[in-house]
């Protein structure tokens, strides 16, 4: 059997990048997959399609994560259209680098707001729901910039050590529910974000890994699928570093 055969994952900010692999990680192991992201475009729909390949339900919601109210009509949508919310991954984030004194307070703002406030919105949404079902697990992508900081990203460093001590405090809460919450904390993946940086910079990233090399999407998509499964059913309110040694 596999391993989340016949669950429902809501997975935010996954048209793409590692919202999009864990998304494909998961509907290999039998999950069915409600993904979000701002506009589902024709690269949405890709996704879509590659996901329903494994023979899983799937369907993409065009929603703003960082809304409230957007949030909660999503969910009951997703709730009405797949009939249970067995695991969330709050994935959904954005970087508006710069130091503190040349930040605007707009750069704070956003990030705070898609890489935060949207963890509340949906973990917020969805509670009543694994509530009910007494089961769940809840994952927020955090950082490693959120365990040690970062120049020049303070208020996306701040966002993410914000998601860490949010999944703590909801495996607190909810525990005795049968919900469980962690967060995972990648390093230097390689994503196209990563692949846009100079030969150079790259390297010497790669020099301070104990590893000597970057990480795949693949690798945070594993430890998800461990989270989200039945083979963690003892483990919460952990945050789990996927960096290759870089922060021990």
């Amino acid at each position: 059997m596999k391993l989340l055969e016949g669950k429902t994952a809501i997975v935010t900010g996954a048209a793409r990048g590692i919202g999009k692999e864990i998304a494909l990680k998961y509907a290999s192991e039998g999950c069915n997959i409600a993904f979000t992201d701002l506009v589902i475009d024709e690269n949405g729909k890709k996704t879509e399609e590659e996901i329903a390949a494994y023979g899983v339900k799937c369907k993409g919601y065009a929603s703003n994560a960082a809304d409230f109210a957007a949030t909660e009509k999503t969910v009951e949508e997703i709730k009405a259209d797949f009939g249970s919310i067995d695991i969330l991954v709050n994935n959904a984030g954005i970087t508006k680098d710069g130091l503190m004194l040349r930040m605007t307070e707009q750069q704070w703002d956003a990030v705070i707001a898609v890489n935060l406030k949207s963890a509340f919105n949906y973990i917020h949404a969805v509670l009543p729901i694994m509530m009910r079902q007494k089961s769940g697990s809840i994952i927020n992508m955090a950082s490693v910039v959120g365990v040690h900081g970062n120049a020049g990203q303070s208020n996306y460093a701040a966002s993410k050590a914000g998601l860490i001590a949010l999944a703590k405090s909801i495996a607190q809460e909810v525990g005795s529910r049968g919900i469980r919450a962690n967060a995972i904390a990648p390093g230097f993946i390689e994503t196209a974000m990563t692949e846009a940086l100079p030969a150079e910079v790259r390297k010497e990233w790669c020099q301070k890994i104990p590893l000597r090399r970057g990480g795949k999407v693949e690798d945070i998509a594993n430890v998800a699928t461990f989270l989200a499964s039945d083979m963690s059913g003892y483990v919460t309110g952990q945050v789990i570093q996927v960096d290759g040694g870089m922060n021990m």
